[in-house]
């Protein structure tokens, strides 16, 4: 019996190594930008506000899809902007304005669906995180996706993940710039297809 729990705790002690090592291992890069580096103005609000390209490697094994979450931590709470979960375990990577992959969730920042750029109205450099989750199996989510908030995303997603990868950016809205009245700053928005400006987060 001695014997059968030293082989148990050694065996124990391999998978906890492996599966460490792999969570080590899940890198989530961008062609665009590095980790810590300044966004692009064509990733921003500023700009044509398109999505970010992705890729990424070393996900665990058993891994059954990704999701993925964007945020930023504000004076007054935590903003999100971009929600894409139900990302197939086959997919490495994300093209701009990626179409027709996963699900997109709601944002806090227009109280849309799909992205939303960073579009700050505050001075000074701010850093948006982009996280992305493998999971052990696809997260039950019981509300419509534009009602998937980050929160609602996380706690559908608790106990599932395998291992999570992560890309700071940093965006420093160039002084003096204005927003044009009527301009909508979703991904393909332009002059009059809004007749109100989106609200900024700070």
């Amino acid at each position: 019996m001695a014997k059968f729990w030293a082989f148990a705790i050694a065996l124990a002690s391999v998978i906890l190594a492996l599966t460490s090592s792999a969570a080590d291992t899940f890198v989530l890069r961008s062609p665009e930008v590095v980790d810590g580096g300044m966004l692009p103005k064509n990733y921003t609000g500023d700009g044509t506000a398109s999505t970010l390209p992705l890729e990424w490697s070393g996900a665990p094994a058993g891994t059954k899809e990704y999701a993925l979450i964007m945020h930023h931590i504000a004076p007054d709470g935590i903003k999100w902007y971009w929600i894409l979960y139900n990302i197939p375990a086959n997919v490495h990577s994300l093209p701009k304005n990626v179409k027709g992959i996963g699900t997109l969730g709601g944002n806090s920042v227009n109280n849309r669906g799909g992205y939303a750029p960073p579009h700050s109205k505050g001075p000074g450099p701010k850093t948006y995180i982009l996280t992305l989750y493998a999971l052990s199996s696809p997260p039950e989510i019981t509300v419509p996706p534009l009602k998937v908030s980050r929160e609602v995303l996380l706690s559908a997603m608790k106990d599932k993940i395998r291992a999570s990868a992560e890309l700071n950016v940093v965006y420093s809205r160039p002084p003096g710039t204005t927003d044009g009245p009527g301009e909508d700053r979703r991904p393909g928005g332009g002059p009059g297809k809004n007749r109100q400006a989106p609200p900024q987060e700070k």
